[in-house]
């Protein structure tokens, strides 16, 4: 596999890998645990409630065979994982298999989805913690909240990245903590009765693709693993295994999160709130209390992975010439990419101040749809071109997994409004444009 990027003429500092100038300090399970971080969110604090409206008591069933689904992309991303040590994601997937346009679209459309979600999910924090301090609602609360959140995770990504990945595993085992209670104790209290396994609505083709887009971008997130390989120490083993063990373990979680709260609240389908109020008949308000702070915790967690893999998406960009150079700054002493941790949450917080970020934030579904179709072609590309590289990942079936992946993706794309597919193409086009203002690739990771 071609390195973008000759060593620079200067000694890496120790432990740099001095192609990148980044400092390869995160383990396996700490990837793990970011993963889980970056897939659980405050969704899961809404899905069993929507997805009994939608589904009724097929939910449990559509719940199983979503997380089934999106295990195959969550393959595809760790077979294209699995050649490579270098950051970037599906940018760099996308690029070494179709070519630098491809891969640069598919890099551009994922930073557009990395800043809007972080100005949508300090928004959503804000609204969270009004819950039990009203006063976070609007005006200088909301302000307050959507700057601090925003503020405190920038500092945590800018001061290394061996303390952000700590912090990232802290949040991750904050926000897991209420969700087993919730499914340990709730299960001593389940009436078995109100647990109805029914089929699909296979008759009701609108409501049924409503709720494969709830499902699906409820497991969303994964992708964004590999963005930070640069800062791994064995990405190419590491990456693959923690995608697949995080998959494996937020399916089961969902599953019997859903059961818990079927079982347990008989007005869901009705609820705002399922597992607070699941929680409260159970366990009683203190209970309640905790899923709320729960919810609150899992949004500034998932937040705080944004904050994480989003400026890597910008630095590979700079460094390969298509954005500005300086986002490829690399702190002297922490190693981070500070110009782009800087630039993203500064964009964030006047997105989120304003409330631009609504319309923005649609784009997020059209961008995960092209990264994920991107990553599953690249797969197929990549297994062709280096069918006997030492250590990569080899999908049972040759590409019938990564074909399978592609379907899945076109058939959600075609369930978007045509309104955000005309928003997709407008993203695209302006992509298109900073593409043709390319400068040569920067050769020296600490060069300004």
């Amino acid at each position: 596999m071609s390195q973008p990027h000759a060593s620079p003429p200067h000694r890496a500092p120790a432990g740099v890998d001095p192609s990148t100038g980044l400092v390869r300090a995160v383990g396996r399970w700490q990837i793990v645990g970011l993963s889980i971080n970056d897939v659980v969110g405050s969704g899961i604090y809404l899905l069993p409630a929507a997805a009994a409206l939608l589904l009724g008591g097929a939910s449990l069933w559509a719940i199983l065979a979503a997380g089934l689904a999106v295990t195959l992309l969550v393959l595809c991303y760790a077979q294209a994982s699995s050649h490579f040590d270098q950051p970037g994601g599906a940018y760099l997937y996308a690029r070494e298999a179709f070519g630098p346009f491809a891969g640069f679209l598919t890099g551009w459309m994922t930073l557009i989805t990395r800043v809007t979600v972080a100005a949508a999910l300090s928004n959503g924090l804000a609204l969270a913690v009004s819950l039990f301090w009203p006063w976070a609602a609007s005006g200088i609360g909301h302000a307050a909240i959507v700057i601090g959140s925003l503020g405190l995770l920038t500092w945590l990504n800018l001061v290394g990245v061996r303390t952000a990945a700590r912090a990232g595993v802290a949040l991750t085992i904050a926000k897991l903590l209420p969700l087993l209670f919730f499914v340990v104790v709730g299960l001593a209290y389940m009436d078995w009765s109100a647990v109805r396994l029914e089929g699909l609505p296979l008759d009701e083709p609108a409501r049924l693709g409503e709720a494969a887009l709830l499902l699906l971008f409820a497991y969303a997130g994964f992708e964004n693993t590999p963005a930070a390989a640069g800062e791994y120490r064995d990405p190419r083993r590491d990456v693959p295994f923690a995608l697949v063990a995080m998959i494996a373990l937020v399916t089961a979680l969902y599953v019997l999160v859903q059961l818990v709260a079927q079982g347990t609240l008989p007005t869901l389908a009705q609820s705002e709130t399922p597992l607070a109020e699941a929680a409260a008949g159970f366990a009683g308000n203190g209970a309640a209390l905790l899923l709320t702070v729960g919810a609150a915790i899992s949004i500034l967690g998932t937040n705080f992975n944004t904050m994480l893999f989003g400026p890597r998406y910008m630095y590979a960009l700079a460094m390969d010439g298509y954005l500005p150079r300086g986002l490829a700054r690399l702190h002297p002493r922490w190693r981070t990419p500070v110009v782009a941790i800087v630039l993203q949450a500064a964009l964030a917080v006047l997105l989120a101040l304003t409330g631009s970020f609504v319309q923005l934030a649609l784009l997020s579904v059209i961008a995960r749809l092209f990264a994920y179709v991107a990553t599953a072609c690249a797969a197929i590309a990549l297994q062709r071109r280096h069918p006997d590289r030492p250590g990569a990942l080899r999908l049972p079936g040759g590409p019938l997994i990564p074909v399978a992946a592609i379907v899945l993706s076109l058939a959600l794309l075609a369930s978007a409004s045509a309104g955000n597919l005309l928003m997709g193409a407008a993203a695209l086009a302006l992509g298109a444009v900073v593409y043709a203002f390319r400068r040569p690739p920067l050769v020296d990771p600490a060069a300004p």
